[in-house]
């Protein structure tokens, strides 16, 4: 297998771009983020990631921190003392003392807080969780440190067996030694200055008045600054202070035992110890980058693989000192490939050099980990080292001049300029004969590009800014002067060049019009020309930016109209689905309600049927056979059947035809031939419309006698409704769902007008349940029309307030 090799990068930020961009004030701000001073200390002198994987790595780490602090969960990051000197006692066997012992005691209790943190949210942080993983062996450590000392920070009776029992013989000693004190006080205080006693030199002293202390026996060990008091060791309690003090020594003797013991089991895990501290300032300065990330609006950039470097693709930048500063910062686009020069000019204090400066951040950003100051969409490749030539380096001390700084600097500039490397040039060969300046700033440049160098420089020589339109390498950029404000604009454009303005600045800042109006008379017509298609050109730039700006505004309208036909859509599916279900719930119940009605009318005629049970079962047939035929999903196909059955001539279709209706699945008489091949037929008490092509021949030909039997049970059935117990068929029956209002009340005053015309008493108009506009509408034009003499709604067998029932004029 081949091996592949890490390549090792080197250190990206020589001194004078440390100075030239203030690096350091940066780090000073993600400094003042960090809680402890471990983290504080790491955060100002950050280092910078020396593989490319590492930059990954970290940047990786940052966006976890952010992650989790945009989830409310943020990273921990305690403020723990600082304990460097203390493992470096721990680590060649010194004994720590109780501050430092304490000091690392919390340090491993942070730590494994921090470990188990990172444990519950391992896939979501895997790349902190390998970073600040500790040795959960450091638990046993903490507890015994832990426990070692008492709240007050005293270390504790539980620190040994031994302790604690030189402790308690201590405080029998000193409770002995107080009560005899107390006596000894009662019964000599006509000789003591007060009631009470102190210590000297850790011997127990009672005030005796010097002009008695030789009535009182014992020690005297110290006298009151006046001379009138002495402070005198009765010699009862002499022999028990020696033993107190014998005690007392062996207890301190004790305690450095104790300290010696943790120190040495810290001392035994000294690497782990490190490792769990170094664990908890990381994790400290990554939530500091997060804090920092989002107080500066910091994003995450596209980071090539290691293949690809030299290109940089700012969107928005922003420099992030003049944000700390509390500048409102305009932000702008920036861009740059290995081996091409972006040439920014524009006016002095418009924005050139802060570009730059952006630019060289951000490359340094990304080497120490830490995301960038632009918006989402930038990206910046993992760049070797960053060069700067910004600002004066003017030096008495060295004898150079400001040019022979530049100079200089520019030596040592193109000797380490590579591929991977980002050159930033403040005014290029600036600060001396301009066309001679201008030359070499071109030849420069034009090194610098052939050696792989990703540049960018600012200057006000026009040579160098119609260099771009006759060498694909360098680019125009420039930044904006408002004419009418006589101001700039601090908005960087790219692929135009910049007009330097001096005369406008100078006129801004007072310089008279008549000093002008020579300078002007000086200007070369050359130079006068460049002005002008400068100035053309940044109009039909600003134009353009003016139509570009309203497009998208357009554009934004038509999505936002987009989203809302699209949710409007949305509900209308929502409803109609809404609507299917009811519908299908309905369809459920009318069958179930049209079998238990068959069931019914069934087991009446089963019996002896009455007239009245004979017009109930007709009732039944009637309401089934009008659901089966209106609805279509509850219509019987009978296909199979009917298909072997013959077609019927319409030449023989007469009234009293007999013919079979595969609707019905059931033969039938004709009882109308209508217009357009419409016939209606009747199958007993049902009766139906339907058309010649759909009816078949019926088996066998019924006798008249057959037929008008039939006949006679139609009629004596037909004589036995009562129109106030209306029967429900085909033909009383229209069907409003799914018309508009107005729709439906048009063809239920068409059904009326045809259905008093054949003599009908009794009308149902279904319109369904919905959200009863329908309903409503229909009622309030059957109440006003002319053919209705009543309505209600109707019963639950005949589909309940989803039908009207009308009764019409005769």
């Amino acid at each position: 297998m081949e091996s592949t090799e890490v390549r090792s990068l080197p250190h990206p930020c020589p001194d004078k771009t440390r100075a030239d961009l203030e690096w350091d004030r940066l780090l000073a701000a993600l400094a003042d983020r960090a809680a402890s001073e471990a983290g504080k200390r790491i955060a100002r002198d950050l280092p910078f990631a020396s593989t490319h994987e590492g930059v990954l790595v970290a940047l990786g780490e940052v966006k976890e921190a952010v992650d989790l602090d945009r989830t409310a969960e943020p990273l921990p990051a305690p403020d723990v003392p600082w304990v460097e000197a203390a493992l470096d006692r721990a680590r060649i066997g010194a004994t720590l003392a109780n501050e430092e012992l304490r000091a690392v005691g919390r340090c491993l209790a942070e730590a494994g807080r921090l470990r188990r943190f990172l444990a519950a949210r391992k896939a979501r942080v895997p790349l902190l969780f390998r970073a600040c993983s500790t040795d959960p062996g450091l638990d046993a450590l903490e507890r015994e440190v832990s426990s070692s000392f008492d709240p007050d920070g005293t270390l504790s009776d539980r620190a040994s067996p031994r302790l604690a029992e030189l402790r308690g013989e201590r405080r029998n000693l000193r409770d002995r030694l107080v009560r005899k004190l107390d006596e000894i006080m009662r019964k000599h205080a006509d000789i003591l200055q007060d009631t009470y006693y102190t210590e000297r030199d850790g011997r127990y002293v009672l005030p005796v008045r010097a002009d008695a202390h030789e009535r009182f026996p014992g020690i005297v060990h110290a006298t009151s600054g006046s001379g009138a008091t002495l402070f005198v060791e009765p010699r009862v309690v002499v022999d028990m202070g020696n033993r107190l003090k014998m005690v007392e020594a062996l207890v301190q003797h004790e305690e450095e035992l104790v300290y010696a013991a943790l120190s040495a089991k810290i001392g035994g895990e000294i690497d782990s110890v490190a490792a769990a501290v170094f664990a908890l300032a990381h994790a400290d300065v990554r939530a500091a980058s997060a804090r920092l990330a989002k107080d500066l609006r910091f994003t995450f950039p596209e980071v090539p693989e290691a293949d690809s470097v030299g290109a940089i693709r700012l969107v928005g930048a922003r420099h992030p000192l003049l944000a700390l500063d509390g500048v409102s910062v305009v932000p702008s686009d920036l861009g740059i490939t290995a081996g091409h020069a972006m040439i920014v000019s524009g006016p002095n204090a418009g924005g050139k050099t802060v570009a730059l400066k952006t630019l060289g951040l951000a490359a340094l950003c990304v080497r120490a980990g830490l995301p960038v100051p632009a918006d989402e969409g930038s990206r910046v490749d993992v760049f070797e080292v960053v060069l700067t030539d910004v600002g004066d380096d003017q030096s008495l001390h060295k004898n150079l001049s400001t040019f022979s700084a530049h100079v200089q600097n520019l030596a040592h500039i193109l000797g380490d300029t590579r591929p991977g490397a980002l050159v930033l040039l403040d005014e290029l060969a600036g600060g001396t004969d301009p066309r001679e300046g201008e030359a070499l700033a071109s030849a420069v440049l034009d090194s610098l590009c052939a050696r792989g160098g990703t540049v960018a420089t600012t200057t006000h020589y026009e040579g160098l800014k119609a260099l771009a339109l006759a060498d694909p390498r360098f680019e125009n950029a420039s930044v904006g002067f408002d004419i009418a404000t006589m101001s700039p604009t601090f908005r960087l454009s790219m692929g135009i060049p910049g007009a330097s303005s001096a005369l406008a600045v100078a006129r801004r800042f007072g310089i008279p019009g008549t000093v002008l109006e020579r300078a002007e008379r000086f200007l070369s017509r050359e130079a006068v020309r460049f002005e002008d298609m400068v100035a053309k050109l940044q109009a039909e730039r600003n134009a353009l930016e003016v139509a570009r700006t309203s497009a998208e505004r357009e554009a934004e309208i038509a999505r936002d109209k987009q989203r809302a036909l699209d949710e409007e859509l949305t509900r209308l599916r929502a409803e109609e689905r809404r609507y299917v279900t009811e519908a299908g719930r309905e369809l459920v119940e009318s069958i179930r309600k049209a079998r238990q009605d068959l069931r019914d009318a069934q087991a009446r005629l089963r019996a002896k049927p009455t007239a009245e049970d004979l017009r109930a079962a007709a009732r039944a047939i009637d309401a089934v056979a009008q659901k089966t035929s209106t609805f279509g999903e509850l219509e019987p196909t009978g296909r199979d059947e009917g298909l072997s059955r013959g077609t019927v001539a319409p030449a023989e279709i007469r009234v009293g035809t007999r013919v079979y209706v595969p609707r019905l699945r059931a033969e039938a008489d004709v009882v109308e031939v209508l217009a357009g091949g419409q016939l209606r037929v009747a199958a007993g008490p049902l009766k139906l419309t339907t058309n010649i092509a759909e009816v078949r021949a019926a088996d066998g030909g019924s006798s008249e006698k057959t037929r008008a039997g039939g006949g006679k049970k139609r009629v004596d059935l037909d004589a036995a409704a009562d129109p106030d117990v209306p029967i429900q068929t085909s033909e009383n029956t229209v069907d409003l769902r799914g018309l508009r209002a107005h729709e439906a009340v048009g063809m239920a005053e068409q059904f009326l007008d045809r259905s008093v015309g054949a003599g009908r008493r009794v009308a149902f108009l279904i319109h369904g349940h919905g959200k009863g506009a329908l309903r409503d509408a229909v009622r309030d034009a059957m109440r006003q029309s002319p053919y209705v003499s009543r309505l209600r709604p109707g019963e639950p067998r005949e589909g309940g307030d989803g039908v009207t029932v009308v009764w019409l004029r005769a």
